[in-house]
């Protein structure tokens, strides 16, 4: 497996690979993957090849902490895919593991996303309102709210998260009635 930086040449495979991952809601992630793409130029968006094939995709975009200090640029993890004959072969795993190596060194403090803590929690993410964060919105679920702190974090660095206006404008914040992950 090779992992490496997304190309241009690649966005069709991408959306092709979160239509098959989310089944049901892979046009909407489809959708928020080009919107991120088009905010913020310079998302971190990695892919994972298997024999010339796009089998997995993980994109990192800016964000803010609103800190009581001053606000504070952070990434979120959203989305994270596979190619579902793929899946659960640390696939995933590998490409997050690889973007918060990136991050880390780019001096970002801290990563933020919503998904299942069973999951992240071996990749290092934590409950994120028991480390003194606030979610954006009530429709997240507090045990889904979770974030990874980087070495650029300092301990004044707490606060309210923030996305970015394209996760609300694609209506990807949190969980809405009748819709389940």
């Amino acid at each position: 497996m090779r992992l490496r930086e997304e190309l241009a040449a690649d966005h069709d495979a991408v959306h092709e690979l979160h239509r098959l991952a989310f089944g049901d809601h892979g046009e909407v992630v489809a959708a928020l993957v080009r919107a991120l793409r088009n905010d913020d130029p310079e998302a971190l968006s990695l892919v994972a090849e298997e024999d010339d094939e796009v089998v997995g995709h993980v994109m990192f975009t800016r964000s803010l902490l609103d800190a009581p200090r001053q606000l504070v640029p952070v990434q979120v993890l959203s989305p994270v895919a596979v190619t579902p004959g793929r899946q659960r072969r640390g696939i995933g795993g590998a490409l997050i593991r690889h973007g918060l190596r990136l991050l880390d060194e780019r001096g970002v403090p801290a990563v933020f996303l919503e998904g299942d803590p069973g999951y992240y929690a071996r990749l290092g993410f934590a409950a994120a309102g028991e480390l003194g964060f606030r979610r954006p919105s009530l429709r997240i679920p507090a045990p889904a709210f979770q974030v990874v702190r980087l070495s650029g974090y300092e301990p004044w660095m707490t606060g309210t998260f923030v996305y970015s206006a394209t996760f609300w404008q694609q209506d990807c914040v949190g969980l809405r009635e009748g819709v389940s992950g």
